[in-house]
């Protein structure tokens, strides 16, 4: 690895530290970075617990900071996503969404808030990531039956997306009550409202497994560059890579839907940008885009609580406002780049 992609590791890493001890005490409570370090050092058995009050131990523990990891985690994980998707399947526009994994993550919260499936014993975490797997299983056995090339996987994602958000919406508009809906509707445009440490844990766990998983396979996402019949005359097998790296992206966004909600924009934009200043090799580019989506999506979180406070706005929307223009304007450097 070279010294700069060392340095901008390094630097990126700095910037989220940061950027999470900031985030942290932004907020009604007025909790500064010293009352921060005091309860991490506390928690983790260095410090005194006489000296803390609390109240703000608990809003730094139990609320901000959980909070603000899964903030960085979700951004990280639907970045690397859309990187690889972008990669594999030679598509610009793709991103975690585009295989419907979060319409189906989607319809299966709703199933357990609004329908009662599982009859209690499954949350609504469990739902979301049961729909989100049958909704990927679906987008593999259509892309198969129409023969299996990128542009059919893209297109299967789409039809299956569309599927879900139709079957989401029916059982809204049929069997949800006013209330029911509203908190409905608010986890499908993203929230991390009510992030626990659990969530924080798991999606990490499985950030990092697929960050292995990506990461071993970085010289071969180069190939994929050059065109499926290149990377297959270069030794790769170009089948079962798009299906070992289609499932990891899948399972890893629906781990973080299901805790998070949509969140979207993410895994599109964040990737050309890096792109854009890193080059294109998958070695630089995945470690990268990873600490670009956590900080992106920090700070995100940080404007969607506080902007309106005490009135809290999806952090998904947050994204796509800014998501919107920015990817006009990567579009528009890459549109220059090229003449």
């Amino acid at each position: 690895m070279s010294r700069v992609a060392v340095l901008s590791g390094t630097g990126g890493l700095a910037l989220l530290c940061v950027s999470v001890a900031a985030a942290i005490t932004i907020g009604p409570a007025d909790i500064s970075v010293a009352d921060v370090w005091s309860v991490l050092v506390t928690h983790l058995g260095t410090g005194d617990t006489a000296v803390l009050s609390p109240i703000r131990d608990g809003i730094v523990w139990n609320l901000r900071l959980p909070r603000t990891l899964l903030a960085a985690v979700c951004g990280a994980g639907l970045a690397v996503c859309g990187a690889v998707m972008q990669s594999l399947l030679r598509n610009p526009l793709a991103d975690p969404f585009v295989l419907g994994v979060s319409s189906g993550a989607s319809t299966g919260a709703v199933a357990v808030v609004v329908l009662g499936v599982g009859g209690g014993a499954v949350s609504v975490t469990g739902g979301a990531f049961v729909g989100a797997v049958l909704s990927f299983a679906l987008v593999l056995f259509l892309s198969h039956v129409l023969g299996g090339s990128t542009d059919r996987v893209v297109l299967a994602g789409v039809a299956a997306m569309q599927l879900f958000s139709a079957l989401t919406s029916f059982v809204v508009m049929t069997a949800a009550d006013a209330e029911t809906t509203r908190g409905v509707l608010f986890w499908l445009l993203g929230s991390l409202t009510g992030a626990g440490w659990t969530d924080v844990v798991v999606c990490a766990a499985v950030l990092a497994a697929a960050l292995l998983i990506c990461g071993g396979y970085a010289r071969t996402l180069d190939a994929f560059a050059f065109g499926e019949d290149a990377a297959a005359s270069l030794g790769v097998s170009v089948a079962r890579t798009r299906v070992v790296l289609l499932c990891v992206t899948a399972l890893l966004t629906a781990a973080l839907v299901s805790s998070a909600g949509a969140i979207g924009f993410v895994g599109l934009v964040l990737p050309h940008a890096v792109r854009m200043l890193a080059g294109p090799g998958h070695a630089r580019l995945l470690p990268l885009t990873a600490l670009a989506g956590a900080v992106f999506l920090v700070w995100a979180d940080t404007l969607a609580r506080t902007v309106l406070d005490p009135q809290e706005v999806p952090v998904g929307v947050v994204t796509s406002l800014v998501g919107v223009p920015a990817f006009v304007l990567v579009l528009y450097r890459a549109r220059g780049a090229t003449r």
